[in-house]
C-alpha cells in the first residue's frame, strides 16, 4: 500500500488501496473549505470514468471516515453500501462525510440547509470536476436529499452540480424543511427522483412524490423512477427496509447511471 501526503492550503491526499480487478483506486481526500475547516471525502476512481457523483448519506451523515478509509458509521446506508456499484459502471465516486467542525453529534442534523454546508459541497464539486473534467452529480438518499436539493438551489452555473438524483426523498417533515418546500424553481439542471412504491417511512410517502415532481418546473429533464419489491427489514425509515432499496441495489444503480448518462 502506497501513501502520499501533501499538506497545505490545497489538499491532503492519502492513497489507501485498489478495489475490484485493480481498476478502481480508492483515496481519502481532505479539502479545505471554510476558514479552519476541512471536508473529508472517500474517492473511488475507475480507470476511465464517464461521469462523477458525490454521494450524500441519510441519517445524521457523520460517517467519520478515518485516514485509511474506514467508516465508523453508515456503512449500511443505501448509497454507501452501493458505492462500488457506481464505480463498476464507470462512475467516479466521492462519498462525503460531515466536515471537520461537525465530527461530533449532531453531525449534519440541523446543518444541511446552511450556507456553511453549501460551501463544503461547493468545494467537493469543484475538486471532483477539476480531477475528472467530467460532469458532477449530487446523488443523495433520505436526509441527504435535503442537503443535495438545498445546495443545488443555492449553487448556480459552474459552482453547482450538473444534475441531482434524489432517492427516498424527504417529502414531508415537521422538524425541518422538506425538499418540496424548497425553492425548486431555481433548478435548471436534470433531476432524477428515485422512490420505492412501498416506502414505509412517514416522511417519504410515495403518494407525495407527485407534489415534488410538480415543483420541478424549470428543469431541462426530469423523471420519477419507481421500484417495488425487494426486502423489507427493521425500521421503515432505515436502510434495510424498502426505504433503502434492500435487495434492489444493483438495479437501482444501473437505471440511475443509465439515466444520468443519457443524452
Amino acid at each position: 500500500m502506497k501513501t502520499r501526503i501533501r499538506i497545505g492550503l490545497t489538499w491532503a491526499l492519502i492513497c489507501i488501496g485498489v478495489l475490484a480487478h485493480g481498476q478502481t483506486e480508492v483515496k481519502v481526500v481532505d479539502l479545505p473549505t471554510r476558514s479552519g475547516v476541512t471536508q473529508r471525502i472517500q474517492v473511488a476512481m475507475p480507470a476511465a470514468p464517464k461521469a462523477a457523483v458525490i454521494l450524500l448519506a441519510g441519517g445524521h451523515g457523520g460517517l467519520q471516515i478515518s485516514q485509511d478509509g474506514v467508516l465508523k458509521w453508515g456503512s449500511g446506508n443505501f448509497l454507501i453500501r452501493s458505492r462500488q456499484l457506481f464505480a463498476d459502471r464507470g462512475i467516479a465516486v466521492a462519498v462525503i462525510d460531515a466536515p471537520s467542525d461537525r465530527q461530533v453529534p449532531p453531525y449534519l442534523n440541523g446543518f444541511r440547509q446552511t450556507p456553511e454546508h453549501v460551501l463544503d459541497i461547493k468545494a467537493v464539486i469543484a475538486w471532483l470536476r477539476e480531477q475528472t473534467k467530467l460532469s458532477v452529480w449530487l446523488v443523495a438518499t433520505s436526509r441527504g436529499t435535503q442537503s443535495a436539493a438545498y445546495a443545488a438551489t443555492e449553487l448556480q452555473g459552474n459552482d453547482g452540480p450538473d444534475g441531482i438524483v434524489l432517492t427516498s426523498t424527504i417529502l414531508s417533515d415537521r422538524s425541518s424543511r422538506a425538499v418540496p418546500a424548497m425553492e425548486l424553481a431555481k433548478l435548471r439542471i436534470p433531476v432524477l427522483v428515485v422512490h420505492h412504491e412501498q416506502d414505509g417511512c412517514a416522511l417519504c410517502r410515495y403518494s407525495d412524490t407527485a407534489g415534488l415532481m410538480e415543483k420541478l418546473v424549470n428543469t431541462p429533464r426530469k423523471q420519477l423512477l419507481t421500484f417495488a419489491g425487494g426486502n423489507n427489514k427493521g425500521d421503515p425509515c432505515e436502510a434495510f427496509a424498502y426505504h433503502g432499496f434492500n435487495g434492489l441495489e444493483a438495479d437501482v444503480v444501473a437505471q440511475t447511471v443509465n439515466w444520468m448518462l443519457a443524452k
